[in-house]
């Protein structure tokens, strides 16, 4: 019997590969090596892999930045080492309990840590059947940026069809796809981004675009319903300067803020700043719902949403992806093809 042909031997079916972060560190610190398969428990999902994409919490996890983070996630080295959030596969095996998916089910959705890999468990709530229409690799691209960016908009910022919404750092994963939704949602998009991304936005849909290298957006004299910065880097002042009377400021908690306490100094100016100001300025604080998988898959199967990919990895060259995105100015996603 030829060697691609043999049974699996039991080492095989109990164990996977795997991108291993054994410190805090950079792209260079991650490993692939083999390691023991998870089980699903009564209310998850035993998921195999074939895609993961890289995104900003990824990175907080792999360099322990704010260090604030560690308290929960590791004080030497991270307390789960392999990484990922993001995926998209089949259905390996399902929990006692899970009632919506079945063995050979394509899905797509998040986990906290551990989509690095062949395979992982997800709990059967974090996931949703993948979108019609797009492969695999654009499905784990969607769930981070996707859930982002409509929570940000829709739930947050409470957009609505005909209003104004200006995106800040529309060019990266949760930017272009809110650029996207924006419009799906009846809205007058201007993106914000630098000069090499023009052309990209404009053919995702964006109504204007400004060009952040010879542009002050906070100066063109326009005013937007909606503000969606997932940058940070104007001050509160010239943000609520260029809404709207009833506009609405969305933060991302992405921002900047320093080594040690990262996103909270930002958060906290936001939070400071409610208390003197008449337009409403919010925190956009993520929380993955499935509901908003199945709205993002819905939209893709029409084809009003399409991820955008800049890069695609293999799984051995994680390192090599996860430092495109630490190095930053990415476009879009980066996809890790397992």
């Amino acid at each position: 019997m030829s060697e691609a042909h043999s049974p699996q031997s039991t080492v095989e079916i109990n164990t996977m590969k795997a991108v291993v972060a054994p410190r805090y560190g950079t792209g260079a610190a991650l490993r692939t090596e083999v390691v023991g398969r998870p089980a699903p428990g009564p209310g998850e999902v035993l998921v195999r892999v074939r895609a993961a994409s890289v995104c900003q919490g990824d990175v907080h996890l792999l360099t322990g930045t704010p260090y604030l983070l560690r308290l929960g996630f590791g004080l030497r080295r991270p307390k789960d080492p392999i990484i990922g959030h993001d995926l998209a596969g089949e259905v390996a095996a399902v929990g006692s309990e899970v009632t919506e998916f079945r063995s050979g089910d394509a899905v797509f959705g998040s986990v906290n840590a551990g989509a690095f890999a062949e395979y992982v468990c997800v709990q059967e709530q974090r996931l949703a059947h993948a979108p019609t229409g797009l492969s695999l690799e654009e499905a784990a691209a969607l769930p981070d940026s996707g859930m982002t960016a409509l929570q940000g908009l829709r739930d947050v910022g409470g957009l609505r069809a005909g209003q104004r919404v200006l995106v800040n750092g529309a060019s990266g994963g949760v930017g272009s796809a809110a650029v996207q939704l924006a419009k799906a949602l009846g809205a007058d998009v201007t993106a914000v981004c630098s000069t090499r991304h023009i052309g990209v936005m404009r053919a995702l849909g964006a109504d204007d675009v400004i060009d952040y290298t010879a542009t002050d957006f906070t100066a063109t004299g326009h005013r937007y319903d909606v503000l969606l910065d997932l940058v940070g880097n104007r001050s509160i002042r010239d943000c609520r300067r260029i809404l709207a009377p009833n506009g609405v400021f969305v933060s991302s908690a992405g921002a900047p803020g320093g080594n040690w306490l990262g996103p909270i100094v930002w958060m906290s100016k936001v939070l400071l700043a409610t208390l003197f100001s008449a337009p409403k300025l919010a925190i956009l604080l993520m929380r993955p719902r499935r509901a908003d998988l199945e709205y993002l898959s819905g939209l893709a199967a029409d084809g009003r949403l399409r991820p955008l990919i800049e890069r695609r990895y293999p799984l051995d060259r994680a390192d090599e992806a996860v430092q495109h995105v630490l190095d930053g100015h990415a476009q879009g996603k980066t996809v890790l093809v397992v």
